[in-house]
């Protein structure tokens, strides 16, 4: 039987409220989700909706799963390669949260935006001090792409950012 044919087979095959339950549990074994996340994952994979908004439900219950949690550990990851406060925002947007939510989730990271924002540039841009608009421009639009608001930015291009114990206040 091939591969396509076989797949087929596998989507007909009626499948149990406990099989959507040890499917989104397997799934967050292995990295956090949001409920909008799993609940696309389950429904790719041909669990009922009810089956698994039920699923979703107990492990809610049961803690395993959090949107909360899961907004903490993206953002954490996100701001750690680099990402600025708006790109996080958004992304998490994405994953169905709300806008209070994530507020408090950022917020409470508690990081040094500026500082990520500079190491971001040096990280890029291996240059001395920039005196031309054009390269203060080019650092400008590369940090605004990685999500940092435009006060930072400014803060940032303006600043001599190869110099590590700037104080960017």
């Amino acid at each position: 039987m091939s591969k396509r044919k076989s797949a087929k087979a596998h989507e007909s095959v009626v499948k149990t409220p406990a099989e959507a339950y040890d499917k989104a549990l397997g799934l967050l074994a292995r990295r956090e989700h949001s409920t909008r996340e799993l609940k696309v994952k389950l429904a790719v994979r041909g669990h009922a909706k009810g089956d698994a908004a039920d699923a979703i439900d107990r492990l809610k219950d049961q803690q395993y799963q959090s949107d909360d949690r899961f907004a903490a550990s993206l953002a954490r990851r996100r701001a750690a390669q680099g990402y600025g406060p708006r790109r996080i925002d958004a992304e998490l947007r994405s994953h169905g949260l709300g806008d209070a939510a994530i507020r408090t989730i950022v917020a409470e990271l508690g990081l040094d935006w500026l500082a990520i924002a500079a190491a971001q540039v040096r990280r890029r841009f291996s240059g001395g001090s920039v005196a031309d608009a054009e390269e203060k421009a080019k650092r400008a639009a590369f940090l605004l792409r990685r999500g940092f608001d435009p006060a930072t930015v400014r803060a940032v291009t303006r600043a001599d950012v190869d110099d590590p114990g700037q104080d960017f206040d």
